[in-house]
């Protein structure tokens, strides 16, 4: 089974509703975008028209591996973009900025390749237990970017006060994936961590002017630099770890209500998801009635079951409520209460017609089209249908994030450490050890850049 084989093989369509106000000073567009994030597209056209941060917002993230339909709004500005990866088309005018609030559903249209006769007869049993059983409403893999490339979850870093590694995270941490000028600068900024006075040669290293900026002005300020990161992006990095919070929780809740055999797992980018096949009638009013909390340090519990099942997962963390807490910021940077519903029910769900695979020879594809509420996640829909052919995620589609010194493990007798790119082992004196224990993490940047420099001073010689 294959998805996403060109962006027209996954298109979704916002319902929306605003509040038109011809005086407004928000301009409403729709966006037609496709191999973008909402965050880059954003991105574009700020930096396009020389808008200050904070003047677009939109309803919700749209996938960026497809084409995607979905409203913005520009505050004070007229805009105008018809690139061939990005359109707009002015709505009108509202008072308010747009928020999830303005969507009613999205419409999602998904081709689905590379299947064989077999697995189109089992998806019309799978599409049964669908319309039965709804779907467990996890959060997908594309809310994991963070793990896929390399970064981690940066709230852990947020939440222990280190905002230099969650920095340095966030800016210094090229993904092996990318191959794009952004991972150039990232690179160099890894390269040259702690002299913000370099200067980087790529255009792409103008979207973190502002942070630059910021730290030539206090290089030691680390809080105020993090806080130079767009607002949303920043609340993002928080909703990452939340959000598989919530997913641990939910996978844990059904293991506590559903026997072994009515359960099965399925792989994606940050572990492992249950979904079910089975359920007795009142665990199945029960699941489909149920919410389950994204984590807050205010979250409180109605339902028995939900609480173990959060305690479960705080315990699997070593962490407690009270630890979901930034307090170098509490006001700009938080981790906020919500309800999510437990199940979702796709609806006008249509199976099409299947047809030869023009891309895959001697397969068939299927065009699959269903409704979901915002916040849900298409891509589930499809590979719980499919959920027969789902493979697990390839060892080369995910970057696991480098441990710092101080997570690796404890130097050997003979004071070697390990250099955290190539891996070869490196003699350290104890003095350099103790420095950097006391140091910390800018220190431990300065003693790489002596040893670098130190290798280029010995290859000359050699010369």
């Amino acid at each position: 089974m294959k998805i996403k084989q060109k962006p027209e093989d996954f298109s979704v369509k916002e319902s929306y509703r605003f509040d038109e106000a011809p005086q407004g000073r928000w301009r409403v567009y729709l966006m037609d975008k496709q191999k973008l994030s909402t965050f880059d597209a954003v991105a574009r056209i700020s930096q396009r028209f020389g808008l200050s941060p904070g003047s677009v917002s939109y309803c919700g993230l749209k996938d960026k591996q497809g084409r995607t339909e979905q409203l913005i709004a520009v505050r004070g500005a007229d805009v105008e973009m018809q690139d061939e990866d990005l359109r707009l088309k002015f709505l009108g005018r509202t008072s308010e900025a747009l928020s999830a609030r303005n969507i009613t559903s999205n419409r999602f249209s998904v081709t689905v390749r590379q299947l064989e006769h077999q697995e189109l007869q089992k998806v019309t049993l799978a599409a049964t237990e669908v319309a039965r059983l709804g779907v467990v409403n996890y959060f997908d893999s594309q809310r994991f970017g963070s793990l896929k490339h390399g970064q981690g979850f940066i709230a852990k870093d947020l939440i222990r006060g280190d905002f230099e590694a969650a920095l340095y995270n966030y800016l210094a941490r090229p993904s092996p994936l990318d191959r794009t000028d952004d991972a150039k600068v990232k690179q160099f900024w890894a390269d040259n961590w702690g002299d913000w006075t370099a200067k980087v040669p790529w255009e792409a290293g103008r979207r973190y002017f502002r942070i630059i900026r910021a730290l030539r002005d206090e290089p030691q300020d680390f809080v105020n630099a993090f806080l130079q990161i767009d607002a949303d992006y920043r609340a993002m990095l928080i909703f990452t770890w939340q959000s598989y919070l919530w997913n641990e929780g939910a996978r844990r809740l059904l293991q506590q209500v559903l026997p072994r055999e009515a359960i099965f797992p399925m792989p994606y980018q940050a572990g492992t998801l249950l979904h079910h096949t089975d359920a007795p009638s009142d665990v199945l009013r029960y699941l489909s009635k149920l919410t389950f909390p994204l984590l807050a340090p205010n979250s409180t519990f109605n339902d028995k079951q939900v609480e173990d099942a959060v305690k479960w997962v705080l315990g699997k963390e070593k962490i407690s409520l009270e630890d979901l807490r930034i307090a170098a910021a509490p006001k700009l940077l938080f981790f906020k209460h919500e309800e999510r519903p437990l199940i979702m029910h796709p609806e006008k769900l249509v199976i099409g017609k299947p047809r030869p695979d023009e891309f895959n020879r001697g397969f068939t594809k299927v065009n699959i089209a269903f409704t979901l509420p915002p916040g849900s996640y298409a891509t589930l829909v499809v590979k719980r249908l499919f959920h027969f052919g789902v493979k697990k995620e390839e060892f080369d589609d995910i970057a696991p994030r480098p441990k710092r010194e101080e997570e690796a493990p404890a130097p050997q007798a003979s004071r070697e450490k390990r250099d955290h790119k190539t891996g070869e082992a490196r003699p350290r004196a104890a003095a350099v050890v103790a420095e950097q224990k006391a140091g910390g993490f800018l220190a431990q940047q300065r003693q790489k850049k002596a040893d670098k420099a130190s290798r280029r001073m010995e290859s000359k010689k050699r010369k």
